[in-house]
Formats: C-alpha cells, sequence, structure tokens
C-alpha cells in the first residue's frame, strides 16, 4: 500500500483504545476462540482458523472467568494481561445468574441513546455520586436465557437472546441498527465541563436512568422493540445417532457448546422467511480448546464474543 494512501487513513481509522467498538462491514466476520484452562482466559481472534505463528493472530477481544463464593462472571477487555475494571481497555463484562440459566451483558459505553445531564444540584432518584477518576459504569445492553431442563434429559441447549440496543426492525430491508456517534473515555471528560458551586466541592453528575446506574435498574428501555436472537433447532441424524447442525464445515468436533442463532422476529415486520433462517451467529469447536466464531450485521465483535462466552459457563439447571 502507498504511503499517502496510510497517511490518509490515519485521519479515518481510529485505534481500538479510541473507539473502543469493534466493527467491520456489513459481511459475514470469521473469528476464532482460544481457550486457556490454567488461567481461565479466552482470547479472540480475527482468522479463518488459528495460525501455526502465534504472533501472527489478530487480537480483538480477551476474557477472563472470575470465580467468587456462590458465581462467576467473566471480565472482557482489549487486551490479555489487564482485566482491571478501572483500565481503559476495560470493555465490559458478563454476569451468570445463580442457576446459569441467565446471562447480563454489560458494556462499559452507554448506547447511543442514552445521556449524561450536568447537574450541580443532586438528585435523589438519579443522581450518584462519583469520583471523577472511576471509569463510566455498566449498562446492560443484552440478555442470553437458557431454557430450564426439569428432567435433565440428555439433548441440544436451548438459548435466547434479547439484545436490548438493537431493535428489532434492523433486519428489515433498508433497516439500520443504532451507531454510537462519540465515545466517552470516562468521568473526566464530563467532570472538567461542569461548575461547581463552590471551589473543593466535588460535583455531582446526574445521569438518566439507562446511565450509570443501569445495572441496578435493569436493562436499557427504547421505543422499539429489542431484537430476539433464538438457536437454530438441530435435527436428528438416524445414521449417526446424534443431532445434527450444517455450519459448512467450520465445526469440526461435537459439542453441546455448538450453536447457531437467528432472529426471531415477529410476523408483521414482514421480514422474508429466507432472511429469518440467515445464521447471524455461530459458535463451535474444532480442537481442545480452539473454537470458531461466525457472525455478521448487526451485531457487534463485543456482543457476539459475550453471548459465545455463555457457553462455557456451568449450568447445573441446563444439562
Amino acid at each position: 500500500v502507498c504511503r499517502s494512501w496510510r497517511e490518509v487513513t490515519k485521519d479515518v481509522v481510529k485505534t481500538l483504545e479510541e473507539c473502543s467498538r469493534i466493527t467491520f462491514p456489513i459481511s459475514l466476520k470469521q473469528c476464532f476462540v482460544r481457550r486457556d484452562r490454567a488461567t481461565s482466559t479466552y482470547l479472540l481472534y480475527l482468522g479463518l482458523s488459528p495460525s501455526l505463528h502465534g504472533e501472527n493472530d489478530k487480537l480483538l477481544l480477551a476474557a477472563r472467568k472470575i470465580r467468587r463464593a456462590a458465581r462467576t462472571s467473566f471480565v472482557i477487555s482489549l487486551i490479555s494481561d489487564d482485566f482491571s475494571h478501572s483500565s481503559s481497555t476495560y470493555v465490559g463484562k458478563l454476569k451468570p445468574n445463580f442457576l446459569g440459566t441467565k446471562f447480563t451483558i454489560f458494556d462499559s459505553q452507554p448506547p447511543c441513546d442514552a445521556a449524561v445531564l450536568p447537574n450541580n444540584k443532586p438528585s435523589k432518584r438519579h443522581s450518584k455520586q462519583v469520583s471523577p477518576r472511576l471509569p463510566l459504569g455498566n449498562y446492560n445492553v443484552a440478555t442470553v436465557s437458557y431454557e430450564l431442563t426439569v428432567l435433565r434429559n440428555r439433548g441440544p441447549r436451548r438459548m435466547q437472546c434479547t439484545m436490548h440496543s438493537i431493535p428489532a426492525v434492523c433486519i428489515q430491508e433498508g433497516g439500520k441498527a443504532p451507531t454510537p456517534t462519540g465515545m466517552v473515555h470516562s468521568l473526566d471528560e464530563q467532570v472538567s465541563t461542569l461548575s461547581t458551586s463552590s471551589k473543593g466541592k466535588e460535583p455531582n453528575i446526574e445521569f438518566l436512568s439507562t446511565s450509570l446506574s443501569a445495572d441496578l435498574s435493569g436493562p436499557i428501555s427504547t421505543s422499539e422493540a429489542p431484537l430476539l436472537l433464538k438457536n437454530k433447532a438441530p435435527r436428528w441424524h438416524e445414521q449417526l445417532q446424534c443431532w445434527c447442525l450444517n455450519f459448512r464445515g467450520r465445526v469440526t468436533v461435537a459439542s453441546v457448546k455448538n450453536f447457531q442463532l437467528v432472529a426471531s422476529v415477529d410476523p408483521s415486520l414482514g421480514v422474508p422467511a429466507a432472511e429469518q433462517e440467515k445464521v447471524i451467529l455461530q459458535f463451535g469447536k474444532i480442537g481442545k480448546d480452539i473454537f470458531t466464531m461466525d457472525y455478521r450485521y448487526p451485531l457487534s465483535a463485543f456482543q457476539a464474543f459475550a453471548i459465545c462466552l455463555t457457553s462455557f459457563d456451568t449450568k447445573p439447571a441446563c444439562e
């Protein structure tokens, strides 16, 4: 590539740390995931398959499984050696319930329709007294639910994803998923624009219900119905005596973690049947601790990776 072209793209393309969100063209994106059992980390790379030389792999995201007394959680970062919530590389987290049947995906950045309002007066309902050095809070952008198995019958998992930050109309012809126009790195940027009533006092920031306290107040509320994703039902193969899905050669090892997600839309939206059968996200095993992850519009790399991480958590009520 010529030098002049590279200089032009520097003004257009931002680094991952600057843009925070990883986006690609609307076509299919093919990636793979490496699992490290010793450190409980999961690395997402861009590429068709693992290369022989690890230094050539393009790392997109990294996640670490944090074990606590009652439950576990996943912290997602831009790099593989820093999973601190206060780090600038922190992207989001994944939190399951006790039974492992419901997972909540939290994004460190607010959705494009969230708002932050400066206010010198504290509000009892929506305000939070926050240190200006802390990063922004967590925003509930998606929920992944697994069907509870009462009789503990062996079979494929059944899951459903509710994408709170993506409207269902985005998969219609001419539809468009919401795209953020900017990024808030930390509260330093907000505090710098506020004036205090008296010198030495820390300013208060009033957040809307979809802001900093989103992890306490529930999912992001939008005027449009959220996009619902459901797993594509596998078919029973009589000769092989197992459940099968057509992964088009991208999955080679049978595993309960393998799945394909398609859109579940209301008939009133008029989405063609062919569009509803299109696989938006697929995940499957190809070797020991190696998995493929293919996703397309309207999911982002972070959202797709977080959904796939739910397959790695223990689900005592679903298996």
